[in-house]
C-alpha cells in the first residue's frame, strides 16, 4: 500500500514537472514570437539593415569555413550574394564544394529571398504611403515663388485652377501652383498642381506646409467672407511681399480689409453690375467675359511692368508703338505715383515711368518686347 502511494506521488510530481516545463516553453515561445513581431513583422528599416548585415556576415563565414575561396573575395562576394539572394543567379560564380552547395541551397537562398521580400515590401509600402499622403494633402511641400490658392469652392475653384494653368503656359518661368484647403477632399489635379490640406488657415504649422512665406502670389477665395478676411490678414502679416488677391461677396468688407492692408488687391463680386450694364448696353457681359478669358480664339486682357532701364515716355508713344508692332491696344496704366488706382483710358500726354504697369488687350501675352524700338519718337 505504501508502495502504491509512493508511485502515485512520483508520477504526480513528474506530471507536474512536465506541465511546468510545457508552460515555461509556451511562455518562452510567446516571448520569442512577440520579439519577432515587433522587429520583423513591421519591417522597419533598421531591422532590415541589421538582418542584411547578419545575413551577409554569416554567409561569408560559412563559405569561408568550407573553403569557398572564389566566393569569399570582397567584391565578388558582394556581387554574388546580391544576385543569388535575389534569385537572379547569372551563374558566373557558384560554389564548388559539396558543403558549399548545401549551404547555398539550405541557407543563402532561403534567407536571401526572405530579406529581399522584406526590402521590396518596405519600399512598396513607403512609395504607397508617400503617394497616399500626396493625394490626401498631408505632405509638406518644398516650393518657392509659387502661386498659392487658399480655399475651396468646388467648381469655381476648379475653374480658377484651370485658368491659372492656361495663363502659366505663356510665361517663360512657369511657377508651381499650390492649392491649400480645409475641406475634406482629395487631390483634384494630381498631375498638374500641388495640394495641401490643413486644419486652419491661420496656424503657422499648417500654412508652412504650403510654404506660404515663399509664395510670390496668394489668391484667397473661401465660401465665407469672414474666413477670407481673417486669412487675408494672416497672409499679409506672414508674407507682406507677396502679391495678394482676395475675393469677397460683400463689398463692405473690401473697404475694411484695405484700411488695414492696402497692398491687398480685393476683388468684389460684379455679377449685379454686369447684369445692369448688359441691360442698357447689350453684349457687355460677353465683352467682359472675352477680356477675362485666356482661350486661344479671342482677345484677352494682360499687364506688364515697365523695366528700370526704360526712360520715361508718353502714353501716346507707347499706345501707337504697341498697336503698330504687336497689334495690342493699351487700355490703362498704374504706377507708384498714382498709388494702386488704375487709370483707364488716360490722357495721351500721361508720362509712363519705370516700374509703372501697363494694361493692354491682345491675342496673347507679349513676352519679348524691344523697348528701345517702342520708345523711339
Amino acid at each position: 500500500m505504501a508502495g502504491t502511494w509512493t508511485n502515485r506521488y512520483f508520477f504526480a510530481k513528474m506530471a507536474g514537472n512536465s506541465t511546468t516545463g510545457i508552460v515555461s516553453g509556451a511562455n518562452m515561445w510567446i516571448k520569442i514570437r512577440r520579439v519577432m513581431l515587433n522587429y520583423f513583422a513591421e519591417s522597419r528599416w533598421y531591422t532590415i539593415v541589421l538582418a542584411t548585415l547578419f545575413y551577409a556576415l554569416s554567409s561569408w563565414l560559412l563559405l569561408y569555413a568550407f573553403d569557398e575561396q572564389a566566393l569569399t573575395e570582397s567584391v565578388d562576394f558582394i556581387y554574388w550574394l546580391a544576385v543569388t539572394g535575389s534569385t537572379v543567379g547569372y551563374g558566373d560564380l557558384s560554389p564548388q564544394t559539396p558543403a558549399g552547395k548545401l549551404i547555398v541551397a539550405l541557407y543563402v537562398i532561403p534567407l536571401g529571398l526572405s530579406i529581399f521580400a522584406m526590402i521590396v515590401g518596405r519600399v512598396a509600402a513607403f512609395v504607397g504611403n508617400q503617394w497616399r499622403k500626396g493625394i490626401m494633402g498631408l505632405s509638406s511641400l518644398d516650393v518657392s515663388n509659387h502661386i498659392l490658392v487658399i480655399g475651396w469652392n468646388e467648381q469655381r475653384t476648379l475653374l480658377l485652377l484651370k485658368l491659372l494653368l492656361q495663363e502659366r503656359q505663356s510665361l517663360t518661368e512657369k511657377p508651381d501652383i499650390v492649392l491649400c484647403v480645409r475641406a475634406d477632399i482629395t487631390h483634384p489635379m494630381p498631375d498638374k498642381i500641388e495640394f495641401v490640406r490643413v486644419e486652419s488657415f491661420n496656424k503657422d504649422e499648417d500654412m508652412d506646409k504650403a510654404c506660404i512665406s515663399a509664395a510670390s502670389t496668394i489668391l484667397i477665395d473661401n465660401p465665407e467672407d469672414d474666413l477670407t478676411m481673417t486669412t487675408a490678414l494672416y497672409c499679409a502679416q506672414k508674407n507682406p511681399s507677396a502679391h495678394q488677391v482676395a475675393y469677397f461677396n460683400d463689398e463692405s468688407l473690401v473697404r475694411l480689409l484695405q484700411m488695414h492692408c492696402p497692398q491687398v488687391e480685393c476683388t468684389p463680386s460684379v455679377a449685379v453690375e454686369m447684369l445692369a450694364k448688359a441691360a442698357f448696353d447689350p453684349g457687355s457681359s460677353a465683352l467682359h467675359h472675352d477680356l477675362l478669358s485666356v482661350d486661344d480664339d479671342g482677345q484677352a486682357q494682360f499687364s506688364l511692368t515697365i523695366p528700370h532701364s526704360v526712360e520715361p515716355v508718353s502714353y501716346q508713344t507707347l499706345f501707337m508703338a504697341f498697336k503698330r508692332q504687336y497689334d495690342a491696344t493699351l487700355i490703362g496704366c498704374a504706377g507708384a505715383e498714382r498709388g494702386q488706382s488704375i487709370a483707364l483710358n488716360p490722357a495721351l500726354n500721361t508720362v509712363i515711368s519705370p516700374q509703372d504697369k501697363l494694361y493692354y488687350i491682345a491675342k496673347a501675352r507679349i513676352t519679348d518686347i524691344n523697348w528701345n524700338a517702342l520708345t523711339e519718337q
